[in-house]
């Protein structure tokens, strides 16, 4: 897990400045830090410390609290031996002064031993000749030991505990996966998944138990118990049958409500209704009936409330990429419910933007209702804005009755990118008056990392509030620059290019390059070539990103954009290789038109199905590039037969598109060399580990120059410092070797070999092929490349 290793407080002042900072003290040097939350009245903030790993004990998790006048933190429960359970949900403030929280029971004992003999075959059957079709997921249980260490794992024992440390175990010992305290602080919503347990789906799809207690622990009634669900169908917007998103509305004291399918789940079925939305009270007195709230002919999305006169329903439908809301009022059923708007989801152009949440006296979030001199109803719209220029974020003064809008901010565009993150003028009920409009906002540009500020109306005064230093000064120099240029079908395209801090390409000449994507799937090339993102966005750099090889002396090309396009009936994928290679020959065509590129030395790479596009444009464009980085990928598609990415089709439904777009098929076409890197416990649905594996041996086969590397213990994405250090290490040698000296024909990367040209001996030393550790310098046990510390 990542953590935090400190918290600080800050006073927000009457002049909107932050007071000084109140460090939270107490608790032990070298602590561990997550699920940081505040009590509802502000006075205390809950959170949970681990400490030494080395120490099983202290490396389990307990429960802190601290006072936040004083900053003075200490253990909530008196017994030391009683510690969190945070597999799925982990704690939350019931009132005041008291959690409920998930422990560890008591009695748990020792985990369970794998037997030496096992006590009979694995069977599994469908001799009812069920039609179940799952993706490829990671990370299930195996057999019946698997499943006993999954409840000895998960099984949690609830307890109400105060802040003076007083504690009451409420119900039995299960496995808990959430806890939902009613507004009123008077019920609790508690989930749990139960046996019989399932070896092709993941636990999400368990048998789901859901109860309704009172908050000092006392059974109520059911609302749910569903059974094991190993039949959604693949289908984009297909649904679990029965009840789903079980909630309550944030604007009553304890109302429930929740959406049934009406297509049995199954987005293929042609259905009107396809949802229904019902809403009941917590406890019912005279055996009423749930009340119908909405029905949809769309798939369900959620609901924004405000009160008895207004709230706003979303619903979507991912094949045509449709989206509408609507606008109901609750409490009136005279009303007749009406569509807000009907978009296309793809459409970012015309995105309203989404309503401004205000926090209740209960600590629940409901829509903001804003006081202008009229009568109206107004809403405050919060959108990105995005432009062909890019985005330029706003917050709209929006009249939900006329659809009037008036834009009452708006980000620089100029130089900075804005954002508006919050509302921060709470008033408890009621509306907001204009005038006492406060919010928060980021404010960054290419070079200024984001700071905070608050702004206040009616003067719309900015006061900054955070002084962050910049996180990489050695590239607060970098330049940025947010490319257009067209593919040959017509199609619109953008990227952001990064050139190193201080190069002239008419004094310096092209650079080696580095192609960093992940494709994307539309249905409309008008919205494919629509602008997303800043240009005045702060170049964030995250540990193994691309932007590190600035340092390098690489220009980077971030995103261009990889549309696949499916008009009308026309499937996306069926043309993915054609239009992935028609997008990068475009993009590598404009930043060697702009000079700045070698077209020897230009490098693709990318994670997960951006692997997979880097597999696939070594193998169909390798006159493009000269090397590549595949992370984490999926390369052999007869793998995942039942679907993947946004392909929803089976291999048996669209056999040619499976095998066509699968680089493993076409191994014996790459002849660039390709870099494999892959965790080794990867949990992500289709990029089994063994994809890497198989992909390599078949590269291998013929030939090919390609090295393979698997990280231990990491998933999909790489954590441990360990892993992200070697990854850069790996890379780094793979772009000096293949790119920046185009090495892929030498005999040796050993300077110590006889055999190995002068030439290409001194170009492995330069590239730091002298063995693992050259180039490199100690930090304590790990090695890092010198340049990127």
């Amino acid at each position: 897990m990542s953590f935090y290793t400190g918290i600080g407080i800050h006073c927000l002042m009457d002049d909107g400045t932050l007071g000084p900072e109140k460090e939270v003290h107490g608790f032990p040097d070298g602590s561990k830090i997550n699920f940081v939350s505040w009590s509802r009245d502000g006075h205390h903030l809950s959170f949970s410390i681990r400490g030494d790993e080395d120490d099983e004990s202290s490396s389990k998790m307990k429960l802190w609290v601290a006072d936040v006048e004083t900053g003075n933190a200490r253990p909530l429960f008196q017994s030391p031996d009683i510690y969190l359970n945070a597999i799925f949900d982990n704690f939350v403030w019931v009132d005041d002064s008291t959690l409920l929280v998930c422990t560890i029971p008591a009695t748990r004992g020792a985990p369970p031993k794998k037997p030496l003999v096992p006590s009979g075959p694995k069977i599994q059957s469908n001799e009812e000749q069920s039609v179940i079709q799952v993706r490829t997921f990671q990370d299930l249980l195996k057999d019946e030991y698997d499943a006993d260490l999954f409840d000895y794992y998960c099984t949690s024992q609830l307890v109400l505990v105060s802040l003076d440390g007083k504690m009451k175990p409420i119900g039995r010992p299960a496995v808990y996966t959430s806890m939902d305290p009613s507004p009123d602080r008077k019920y609790l919503m508690i989930t749990s998944i139960h046996r019989p347990y399932s070896f092709i789906v993941p636990c999400g799809r368990f048998p789901k138990k859901v109860d309704l207690w009172t908050c000092d622990g006392k059974f109520v009634r059911e609302l749910c118990d569903l059974p094991l669900a190993e039949d959604i169908p693949i289908a984009f917007n297909s649904v679990r049958k029965g009840k789903r998103s079980i909630n309550w509305r944030a604007d009553k004291p304890s109302t429930l409500y929740w959406a049934e399918t009406q297509d049995g789940g199954d987005a293929k079925v042609e259905v009107s209704p396809r949802d229904i939305i019902y809403t009941e009270p917590a406890e019912i007195v005279n055996g009423e009936q749930p009340e119908v709230l909405l029905v949809l002919d769309l798939r369900y999305g959620g609901i924004s409330w405000c009160d008895d006169s207004l709230a706003l329903v979303y619903e979507s439908w991912y094949k045509t990429r449709r989206t509408k809301t609507w606008v109901i009022a609750p409490g009136n059923k005279e009303i007749t419910p009406r569509i807000l708007f009907d978009r296309s989801s793809e459409d970012v152009y015309s995105d309203p933007g989404s309503p401004m949440m205000r926090r209740t006296d209960n600590g629940t979030y409901v829509i903001a209702k804003i006081k202008k001199e009229d009568e109206g109803t107004y809403l405050l719209l919060n959108g990105s804005g995005a432009t062909p220029e890019g985005n330029v974020p706003f917050l709209d003064l929006f009249d939900i009755n006329t659809g009037n809008k008036e834009r009452i901010w708006e980000s620089d565009k100029e130089k900075y990118y804005e954002t508006v993150v919050a509302l921060m003028s709470d008033n408890g009920e009621g509306e907001l008056p204009i005038d006492q409009l406060k919010v928060l906002t980021s404010k960054e540009s290419k070079t200024e990392n984001t700071q905070y500020y608050i702004q206040s109306w009616p003067d719309k005064k900015a006061v900054q509030i955070t002084n962050f230093p910049h996180p990489y000064p050695q590239l607060a120099a970098l330049q940025k620059e947010m490319i257009k240029y067209q593919r040959k079908d017509g199609v619109q395209l953008t990227a952001t290019l990064y050139l190193p801090p201080g190069y002239d390409p008419s004094k310096d000449g092209p650079l080696p390059c580095l192609v960093w994507s992940y494709p994307g799937e539309f249905k409309s090339k008008e919205a494919a070539g629509q602008v997303r993102g800043s240009p005045n966005e702060f170049a964030g750099i995250g540990p193994t990103s691309a932007l590190l090889w600035l340092a390098r002396g690489f220009a980077i090309l971030s995103g261009p954009t990889i549309p696949i396009i499916g008009e009308g009936d026309e499937e996306a994928n069926d043309r993915y290789v054609e239009q992935l290679v028609a997008s990068a020959e475009a993009a590598v065509e404009e930043v060697i038109r702009r000079g700045v590129a070698d077209s020897n030395k230009i490098a693709v790479g990318g994670h997960s199905y951006g692997a997979f596009m880097t597999a696939n444009l070594l193998a169909h464009a390798p006159h493009l590039f000269c090397c590549g980085i595949a992370r984490s990928g999926a390369y052999n598609r007869t793998l995942t037969p039942f679907g993947f990415q946004n392909e929803d089709r089976t291999l048996w439904e669209a056999t040619s598109t499976y095998v066509e777009m699968s680089p493993f098929m076409s191994a014996n076409k790459i002849k660039k060399p390709i870099l494999l890197i892959h965790g080794e416990e990867d949990n992500n649905s289709g990029t089994l580990t063994m994809q890497s594996d198989r992909f390599f041996n078949a590269l291998k086969g013929h030939g090919a120059l390609c090295r393979l590397v698997i990280l231990p213990f990491e998933s999909h994405g790489y954590s441990a410092r360990e892993s992200i250090m070697h990854v850069l290490w790996e890379t780094d040698r793979w772009l000096q070797q293949y790119c920046v000296n185009n090495l892929e024909k030498s005999i040796s990367l050993d300077p110590t070999n006889d055999e190995a040209p002068k030439e290409t001996k001194d170009a492995a030393l330069s590239a730091g092929g002298g063995g693992p550790n050259r180039g490199l310098e100690q930090d304590g046990s790990h090695l890092t490349p010198r340049s990127l510390l």
